[in-house]
């Protein structure tokens, strides 16, 4: 008996709290169907609605917050989108400029090759070195000129700095070039200063020339020029070979031992020209 007499208050509490809240509902929307309707409610309706502010705030947290995270994911996808593409463009935008960069260096040589072409009374022809020799120790190159061109056995070839080589063999569209640091190439200079005669021998190496038969009385310095001296026929005069960087005399030999460096860029050149002197054209 007890135990109902201690239930029957909790049902009868949750009945009334029920009760209040109908009635509270009740109320509220009375309030609302008369202040719809009543010009004096709406000073009421305007302080409930700052009242209310804040609430609906709070309540739209969530949704802003979402909003801002759409937004900035959205701007994440599109930032490494255009990082994406501006990358690509940037190495395009390199490769493309290591060309221009490549097409400037060849202008300058061409016109280097050129102003070159100016300063020779000899009638000569712009080629282009197609490949090199494999072999170490032969120093040669083909060029894309044959003897459909005009190429010829022994035709001096230069570039814009110096004498280069000469032509040893000759196909229709390309030849192949000895240059002067060949161990097997020989070729008759001068000393540009005063006159004096030497030959100069390649060496094997394409940075040295070696002159031979130089008495150890002879007058060469270090820096002498050495120009082709048109001895033999071969080759026209004039023309840059070498400077000359080391003179060694032993007091016990009657030669000197002169090393020369060459003119002729020949590791380096991609464009050079074929000489054709005066005397070959009226051949």
């Amino acid at each position: 008996m007890r135990e109902e007499a201690a239930i029957k208050p909790v049902f009868a509490n949750e009945s009334s709290v029920g009760g209040r809240l109908l009635l509270l509902g009740g109320a509220a929307l009375v309030l609302i169907l008369i202040g719809q309707r009543l010009e004096f409610m709406a000073p009421l309706r305007s302080q409930l609605s700052v009242v209310a502010t804040p609430f609906y705030w709070v309540v739209d947290i969530p949704s802003r917050v979402v909003d801002q995270f759409r937004d900035s994911l959205s701007s994440r996808s599109e930032l490494m989108a255009d990082n994406e593409r501006l990358r690509s463009e940037s190495l395009i935008l390199n490769a493309k400029l290591q060309k221009y960069i490549e097409l400037r260096a060849e202008n300058v040589r061409l016109r280097q090759l050129m102003n070159s072409a100016e300063r020779v009374n000899d009638t000569v022809v712009v080629a282009e070195v197609v490949a090199v020799a494999s072999d170490p120790n032969r120093h040669q190159l083909v060029v894309d000129k044959g003897s459909r061109d005009g190429a010829f056995v022994g035709q001096p070839v230069i570039d814009a700095n110096g004498l280069l080589g000469q032509i040893t063999d000759v196909g229709v569209l390309q030849s192949r070039v000895l240059l002067v640091t060949d161990s097997a190439h020989a070729l008759p200079v001068r000393v540009s200063r005063n006159g004096l005669r030497a030959i100069a021998e390649g060496t094997g190496m394409i940075d040295e020339l070696a002159l031979t038969h130089v008495a150890a009385t002879t007058d060469i310095q270090v820096g002498d020029l050495l120009v082709s001296s048109g001895l033999g026929g071969r080759f026209p005069s004039g023309y840059p070979v070498g400077e000359v960087v080391d003179v060694s005399i032993d007091p016990g030999k009657s030669f000197a031992v002169v090393r020369a460096r060459p003119m002729a860029q020949l590791d380096r050149s991609r464009n050079v020209l074929l000489v054709f002197s005066e005397q070959k054209i009226e051949e």
